[in-house]
């Protein structure tokens, strides 16, 4: 096989508890991942030589400007081939294309969700039969989300988020997600919370949202999201507050900021519940787009090659 195309989906954190910083920079957590129906694409075509080369294209018009996305080594889904050749000792290199439709900056893990389609694209072209089970060091290697989009659906994340493990749960979910203008620098957000937290305590799950979970009850799941990152990020971005409101005023069962922001999320009942809620942020200066979706949905799969 000399060309494949994986298709990998975002990321969204139904609850994100964020424990005090590590000795190693990075912040304990415990997270509920859920896997949603908003894919990029990742093209990977072999090369005769070690070199590995990356081209963007955005679907997503008021992201193509504004977004600073690298094209060289520094992408994600470079480091991750490159994680790859060196784990395997493959000596093929690799151009990738990505067609970016995840938002980029907006905290639902599409650099990382890059990463993830571009370890199982290089594994068909280089012909290395690795399973996703023998390619999770590597994704953890790359970033804490990389390790879910391989996989996706629903799971329970631990350590600082690469530690990933499945989670009994049942029922569809219907998400409407409101994209900010601009981008949110995770480690900015981050960079706050540290300012703003005193007194961290470890990081929990609440029972009640893996009881919603388990009995698929999108309100009661609804009652239950949560992200200890919200402070942090509406004091870099207070903007957000107004976004997060209108959706709640328009009836969202539950709404979060999506990791790190600036996206956020609204839980509808279903999709025309979606729609009314999406009209309502769609009439709102402070959202640039407004996209419906549904979870949980598989993590990155091959879908040509």
């Amino acid at each position: 096989m000399t060309t494949a195309t994986v298709r990998v989906p975002a990321k969204i954190n139904l609850c994100l508890g964020v424990g005090p910083v590590r000795g190693d920079g990075f912040h304990p957590l415990a997270t509920v991942y859920q896997a949603v129906d908003l894919h990029d694409e990742v093209r990977a075509s072999r090369r005769d030589d070690e070199s590995i080369t990356v081209a963007m294209h955005s679907e997503l018009d008021v992201w193509a400007e504004a977004a600073d996305v690298p094209e060289d080594e520094d992408n994600l889904a470079v480091r991750a081939a490159r994680a790859l050749q060196r784990a395997t000792g493959t000596t093929t290199g690799v151009d990738l294309a990505i067609r970016k439709a995840i938002p980029v900056a907006g905290g639902m893990a599409g650099g990382s969700a890059d990463a993830a389609a571009a370890l199982v694209a290089c594994n068909e072209v280089w012909g290395l039969g690795l399973s996703k089970h023998d390619l999770e060091p590597v994704a953890a290697s790359l970033g804490s989300d990389v390790p879910f989009l391989l996989h996706g659906g629903n799971a329970v994340g631990g350590g600082r988020g690469e530690t990933v493990s499945p989670v009994l749960a049942r029922g569809r979910y219907h998400w409407v997600f409101a994209t900010a203008a601009e981008g949110l620098s995770t480690a900015a957000v981050y960079a706050r919370f540290d300012e703003l937290s005193t007194d961290v305590p470890a990081p929990e799950i609440a029972d009640g949202l893996l009881t919603a979970l388990r009995a698929g009850d999108a309100r009661a799941l609804g009652e239950h999201l949560s992200n200890d990152l919200t402070e942090a990020a509406l004091s870099l971005r207070p903007e957000l507050e107004d976004t997060l409101d209108i959706g709640r005023e328009a009836g969202a069962y539950g709404a979060i900021l999506s990791g790190s922001g600036p996206t956020c999320l609204f839980l509808v009942e279903d999709e025309q519940h979606g729609l009314d809620v999406a009209i309502a942020l769609g009439s709102a200066s402070t959202c640039a787009d407004v996209i419906q979706s549904t979870g949980p949905v598989p993590g990155a799969r091959l879908v040509t090659g």
